[in-house]
């Protein structure tokens, strides 16, 4: 039996620790709304937060990678450019070594060919010493390989550098003043004029595959952090439509709470109508 009491209103009490429930209750969904976490901080799940935590790391990490690949990208992609135009000026220069190697031809032929192979040369070196990006060029003389981080572990992919100066250039740096004699040497399979071109080629093939692998890595790294998102997602993401609803139910639980409490506050004044 209820003891009418104005020390002890059990009623008052009950009203108010169901109100305060919903009270953390609401808080704890008012979070989840403004934040559209599940889990905000360590607090809401202390085990999920702290593989969540891992997870940002690793995207962090990736995403990082892939920003320096992308300047890497960058420098291959100059560079095989570069060496590019090289090829494209040798062979022009193979058929201009041609014409020279044909000891018929008249002085004045000779001297016209032989001007429009020193311009070819210079080409070839300016090419070379213009593949620069972001101060690091990989064909000139004294160029460093290329260290690029590929991932959130730290793995590295090294780029050899190549001197294209001394294997390219120097090659034909003097094919100006090629007789007939040195041009027809130049185009055997060892020539100068032939060790230079497949130089290039080589070194076309070597960047080529490079950058090919930089790609790869880059678009690899998309997937993985999409990958990642999305398991954190569904780790530590709310569900909004859930927690509006549950939040709308909290919200009239309160007001329903605080007119409880009201109503069993005012039940000791009751009690003065025994004593009038």
């Amino acid at each position: 039996m209820p003891m009418n009491s104005i020390n002890t209103n059990i009623g008052a009490q009950v009203a108010l620790q169901s109100l305060n429930r919903t009270t953390e209750d609401l808080a704890v969904v008012q979070k989840r709304v403004s934040t559209g976490l599940r889990v905000a901080d360590s607090r809401d799940d202390g085990a999920a937060f702290a593989v969540a935590e891992r997870v940002r790391g690793e995207i962090a990490g990736t995403t990082s990678a892939n920003e320096q690949m992308g300047g890497a990208k960058g420098l291959l992609d100059v560079t095989r450019a570069s060496l590019e135009n090289v090829s494209t000026s040798l062979v022009k220069m193979k058929e201009l070594t041609v014409k020279l190697a044909d000891g018929a031809i008249t002085a004045e032929q000779r001297t016209q060919y032989q001007t429009q192979v020193k311009e070819l040369t210079n080409n070839v070196k300016s090419f070379i010493e213009g593949a620069d990006y972001n101060g690091k060029n990989m064909i000139d003389t004294g160029g460093a390989a290329a260290k690029i981080v590929t991932n959130s572990s730290g793995e590295v992919y090294e780029v050899a550098a190549y001197d294209a100066v001394a294997g390219v250039f120097n090659e034909v740096s003097a094919a100006n003043t090629w007789t007939a004699g040195d041009a027809a040497n130049a185009l055997t399979t060892t020539g100068k004029l032939n060790t230079a071109i497949t130089n290039t080629l080589t070194q076309l093939n070597n960047f080529g595959s490079s950058s090919r692998y930089v790609d790869t890595q880059i678009g690899f790294n998309k997937k993985k952090i999409d990958a990642l998102e999305g398991g954190m997602g569904a780790l530590v993401d709310a569900d909004l439509a859930k927690e509006s609803a549950k939040l709308q139910s909290l919200q009239i639980r309160q007001q329903l709470g605080s007119q409880a409490l009201g109503i069993s506050n005012q039940a000791p004044q009751v009690l003065l109508s025994l004593f009038r």
